[in-house]
């Protein structure tokens, strides 16, 4: 299956969860079955690569493997077995040295020197000694949306070593973070590739956040100050009287920074939910029969 992307083929991010693949998986089985699709070759051929993709991705190990080998997972192990002969990183076959930087994600590297190994092994011959240039590693990065809004640090293990990577403020789902590794020219970059966590309370948009603030009737009614959640804190708002229930308030620049603006910033938008008291006293019952007479005597005035 070479040149072709499992994820993207069941159209899913690097970082998904086992419930995202399966989810998606069994939203695209759905519309490309054979049984759906009678005598459509190419909906038939796009079936197999969807349940190939899920095979791989549903199963711990293979999904490791080839997060860290890409097309050339299935030979994972024999270049774990050439790796521990040669503890450089690399090995020798034909009179040629082959030299590997582990970073994960996606393949790059181990596909280009995996298929020249095999192509020319098949072919009875020996792997070439043209030097090729290492395509950047991708590597799946989680990160929450408060470390989406003030930046990371994270500390990755990579090829035996060490590496401490910043990420910045601003970044999405889909974002790739470049990590210059070795010498640029030759193709020694990590790409991490983001994915930011669902946040119980806030809904992101682009740049601006989105966020439901309970508003006790009688602030709704008679006006009051509320407090809005920020990702910085809280903020006190003064809302006017008679304000309704799905009303929204803007408040500038308490959104998401802007990944390619520096200083730039998205806005947070407030929108009022109504709670409605419980548990009335005899006396609070009372006063609300009273208000819905003077109320239905205005209408019929």
């Amino acid at each position: 299956m070479a040149n072709k992307d499992y994820y993207q083929i069941l159209g899913i991010a690097r970082g998904a969860s086992e419930k995202e693949i399966k989810q998606a998986y069994r939203k695209l089985a759905r519309k490309y079955h054979p049984d759906v699709n009678p005598g459509d070759k190419s909906k038939e051929a796009k079936f197999k690569e969807i349940n190939e993709a899920h095979e791989v991705l549903s199963d711990a190990e293979k999904r490791r493997k080839y997060d860290q080998f890409g097309e050339q997972w299935q030979h994972a192990d024999q270049f774990a077995q050439a790796r521990a002969q040669r503890p450089s990183g690399g090995f020798r076959q034909g009179g040629t040295t082959y030299e590997f930087t582990d970073f994960g994600g996606g393949g790059g590297d181990y596909g280009d020197v995996f298929a020249d190994l095999f192509r020319n092994a098949g072919a009875g011959g020996a792997p070439g000694s043209r030097p090729r240039r290492r395509r950047a590693q991708e590597h799946p990065v989680e990160i929450t949306l408060e470390e989406a809004f003030s930046g990371a640090v994270r500390m990755l293990e990579m090829d035996g070593r060490r590496l401490e990577v910043t990420i910045p403020p601003g970044v999405d789902s889909g974002s790739k973070v470049r990590v210059a590794v070795g010498d640029a020219q030759a193709g020694g970059d990590i790409h991490l590739v983001i994915s930011v966590k669902h946040h119980p309370l806030f809904e992101r948009k682009e740049n601006d956040l989105y966020v439901d603030v309970p508003v006790p009737l009688t602030d709704a009614v008679l006006g009051g100050e509320i407090e809005i959640p920020t990702l910085k804190g809280k903020l006190a708002l003064k809302i006017p009287p008679e304000t309704q229930n799905g009303k929204s308030f803007r408040l500038a620049k308490q959104g998401m920074p802007h990944l390619k603006n520096a200083g730039g910033r998205g806005d947070l938008y407030a929108k009022v939910r109504i709670v409605l008291p419980t548990n009335l006293s005899e006396r609070e019952k009372k006063l609300f029969e009273e208000l819905k007479s003077l109320l239905e005597n205005e209408v019929h005035q």
